[in-house]
């Protein structure tokens, strides 16, 4: 198989020529630059007051050996008792916005509206305000991965049950927060846990339902999304004035070589289009219902392992976004599996993903560092849906705990000066952008071994210490210019990770 050149691809697909000859690398005027984080990876306090179990409290007690270190969110940055400090971190950094999401179980502890912790709600209504008070503008992530413990025990995510459970826990926040929040997300990545909780046990509830629970879990997502969406806007809007999304983990799908343009098409619709597509157009994309269908046929299956959106379901979802969110870190290059000639399907898209060699690496497994990856999602954003207001809600690194973190400076420098590239050279319609992390924090089954914060959190210490990091610096100086800044380069550094390209 031909593979051509990383400049080759660049040329031919991303077209990316010198910043310098193309934009100024500063941000548009009203342009937000935010700072996020996640309730289980920060708060801690998890059986303080009434606060019910939720599933991240559950894995990580009866399974702490799918952990890294066996460890849990029990105290994690211990922000339940130091928001205030937490606040005064994101204020004196410059951030505009500060993206937090709630627990659910801490704010209905049986799982059900039927009651509500009015110390649970409190600790939300304190922090709302204090970043309100502080200048910050408060946007809130009404589920981040931990839903109560009692509701998957009823099935979570794959019990059509909890579209309506969802519902009622949105509009409990809607009445308790609305009047200050004018942002929100519905639900964080369903991409990850949808795949990883329910066909894997990376993530929590950790059931391995193969080939079936990702495609029920993500289903009853679109109608849990959909319907809160409809019920803000027929209930809220006009006296709250907020605006409502959801957030999709998306990576670049590029082409592996030019004659594999079709397969990054593929790989972006069942990445992407999954859950983007019935927003925007009602269905789920043609390619993903005509591969699952045909793979589940050839596995036996009589019907296709993708559910299906009756008439007055894809009318419900189609509009429900008066943004699009994404988090984004990574790519791949993927092309066609060859074995498909013979007959033999070994995954629904069809598709091969690698990475090139030359890309570096963060701590995560997963992680490989790609800048032009996000311009080019950027722009296939643009194109397919229309340009929309745009929201990057997580974007960062991850290291191994470094207070001098260049590697982590030079990697937002690249992917801001894609972002700056896309919006002010190609027109796409991004409004804003969130570090992840302010904190360093629980990173799910990495533990606390692969760190994203800005600010380095004592995990090992009872008062978790917050010492700010160079690249909390850089933000700084980022923030008060409201323009990119010099990358760092150190001669004493003894951190032995391989430097990035542009660092050479």
């Amino acid at each position: 198989m031909k593979r051509c050149s990383i400049a080759t691809i660049i040329c031919a697909i991303i077209s990316t020529v010198c910043c310098c000859d193309v934009v100024k690398l500063t941000f548009p005027s009203g342009f937000s630059l935010g700072a996020a984080s996640a309730a289980y990876q920060i708060e801690g306090a998890w059986n303080v007051s009434d606060k019910g179990e939720n599933v991240w409290d559950y894995y990580t007690h009866h399974y702490p050996e799918i952990i890294s270190e066996g460890r849990n969110g029990d105290v994690a940055c211990n922000s339940y008792y130091k928001y205030k400090e937490d606040v005064e971190l994101i204020k004196s950094t410059g951030f505009d916005f500060y993206r937090f999401s709630v627990s659910w179980s801490r704010v209905l502890p049986t799982g059900f509206a039927n009651v509500i912790s009015e110390d649970g709600l409190q600790y939300y209504k304190n922090l709302t305000a204090e970043l309100v008070a502080n200048g910050i503008e408060p946007v809130v992530t009404i589920y981040h991965w931990d839903h109560p413990q009692v509701i998957e025990e009823m099935g979570g995510w794959t019990n059509e049950l909890i579209v309506d459970w969802f519902v009622a826990y949105a509009r409990v926040l809607f009445e308790a927060l609305g009047g200050s929040v004018k942002r929100w997300v519905t639900i964080n990545e369903p991409d990850s846990f949808c795949g990883e909780g329910y066909e894997s046990t990376r993530l929590a509830p950790g059931k391995v339902i193969t080939g079936i629970g990702k495609y029920l879990c993500g289903h009853n997502v679109l109608k849990a999304h959909a319907k809160t969406y409809r019920m803000y806007e027929e209930e809220f809007r006009d006296s709250q004035g907020g605006v409502i999304g959801i957030v999709l983990p998306l990576s670049g799908h590029l082409p592996y070589n030019s004659s594999y343009a079709d397969a990054a098409e593929t790989g972006f619709q069942f990445n992407c289009g999954w859950m983007a597509h019935p927003i925007y157009f009602g269905d789920y994309p043609e390619i993903m219902k005509t591969r699952v269908a045909l793979v589940s046929e050839s596995q036996g299956y009589p019907r296709s392992r993708l559910p299906e959106f009756s008439d007055e379901w894809k009318a419900i979802i189609n509009g429900t976004s008066d943004y699009f969110g994404l988090n984004h870190y990574t790519s791949r290059f993927v092309y066609n599996d060859p074995d498909e000639e013979l007959g033999i399907y070994n995954s629904d898209s069809g598709l091969i993903s690698v990475v090139d060699s030359s890309w570096p690496m963060a701590s995560s497994s997963w992680f490989y560092v790609y800048p032009e990856g996000f311009g080019y999602l950027l722009r296939k954003i643009r194109d397919e849906y229309g340009n929309p207001s745009t929201w990057i809600m997580e974007n960062g690194y991850s290291d191994t705990d470094n207070l001098e973190d260049y590697e982590r400076i030079s990697y937002y420098y690249e992917y801001l000066k894609e972002m700056l590239i896309a919006v002010k050279r190609d027109g796409c319609n991004v409004e804003g952008y969130a570090v992840w992390s302010i904190l360093d924090n629980f990173e799910w089954s990495d533990g606390y071994t692969n760190r994203f914060g800005i600010i380095r959190v004592e995990f090992d210490d009872a008062d978790t210490n917050r010492t700010t990091k160079l690249s909390q610096a850089w933000w700084k100086k980022v923030l008060s210019k409201r323009k990119l800044q010099s990358v760092p380069t150190s001669t004493t550094s003894t951190n032995t990770r391989t430097r990035l390209p542009w660092q050479k």
